[in-house]
């Protein structure tokens, strides 16, 4: 579970070495606050801290080891919504990338990430049970969605093809079973890939998706640095961005990324005024007698 993986590496790399050698009963509130702005270079790790400190006072109190929670009232820093839309022309550049990159594993982990629009986790932890490649069909259990419900989402053609592609080429054994349930096994036997941030850097900076920024050198010397702009989440908000570009409505989206909120999915309704500025034009074109105006697209890469 990699939700449950980060929870441990902030409890061992933040809490406990701040808060670790405290009884539960004995931190307070001014504590916990003092570690929040400790954290304040990083807002979005700071408030995920928070948030996995006050799951644990929660469960001290109903254990019986603290009376209230000393997280409450703590303010959280302000989040930015960082979405990032990738345009045609980076798409083409990202799928140059992965045909030439050196491990296809990865490779086709990212190809599903754009074709599926699927979270991170849910491809990295797939099994192959929870396909039905002939329907057409993932089933997301829900104990790997971040809903916790059951999901049930149709593949497109590509997607399809990729995965019958992957499983294809996967080990097996003599008898003809697959040597692994996982579709991208890891190199521990048994278990899935659990993270891929280091490769994806090397793909994106290999695609141009990347700022140069100045920065320094082991000898403390100016130098120019490479910073990847877009992160594989990004690749389910242009998948989102494509559905809406296209004239979908926000249900059947929120549907296919497995959205429970109506609210989770409107932050990409401003991406449907293209598809609706061209059917009014419609109108206008009949209404006037005139051809209609093409519709030039406002977006390009980054929102």
């Amino acid at each position: 579970d990699l939700s449950a993986a980060d929870d441990k590496a902030m409890i061992g790399k933040i809490i406990r070495p701040r808060l670790g050698s405290e009884k539960v009963a004995s931190i307070r509130h001014l504590d916990i606050d003092r570690l929040h702005q400790g954290l304040r270079a990083t807002p979005y790790r700071a408030n995920r801290v928070l948030s996995l400190l006050s799951k644990m006072f929660n469960l001290a109190e109903k254990w019986g080891w603290y009376s209230g929670n000393p997280v409450k009232g703590v303010e959280r820093y302000p989040e930015d919504k960082r979405e990032r839309y990738l345009s045609a022309e980076e798409i083409g550049r990202l799928t140059e990338a992965l045909a030439h990159y050196e491990d296809q594993s990865i490779a086709n982990i990212v190809r599903l990430l754009l074709l599926t629009g699927a979270r991170r986790g849910e491809v990295l932890q797939a099994k192959w049970s929870q396909f039905d490649l002939d329907a057409g069909v993932w089933v997301k259990p829900s104990a790997m969605t971040k809903q916790k419900a059951v999901h049930r989402v149709p593949l497109s053609d590509g997607a399809a093809t990729l995965l019958r592609s992957i499983l294809d080429a996967a080990p097996r054994h003599d008898d003809g079973r697959l040597k692994s349930e996982f579709v991208f096994p890891g190199p521990r036997s048994g278990k899935p890939m659990t993270e891929i941030k280091t490769e994806w850097a090397r793909i994106a900076i290999a695609a141009g998706l990347y700022d140069t920024v100045e920065g320094k050198n082991a000898k403390g010397e100016p130098v120019e640095l490479k910073k990847v702009n877009c992160r594989l989440h990004d690749l389910r908000h242009t998948y989102a961005s494509i559905l809406a570009s296209a004239g979908l409505s926000l249900p059947i989206i929120g549907r296919l990324l497995g959205h429970t909120q109506t609210s989770t999915t409107a932050r990409y309704s401003h991406l449907m005024d293209d598809p609706l500025r061209q059917a009014t034009n419609q109108v206008s074109a009949i209404v006037s007698g005139k051809k209609p105006a093409e519709v030039v697209p406002i977006r390009e890469g980054a929102a």
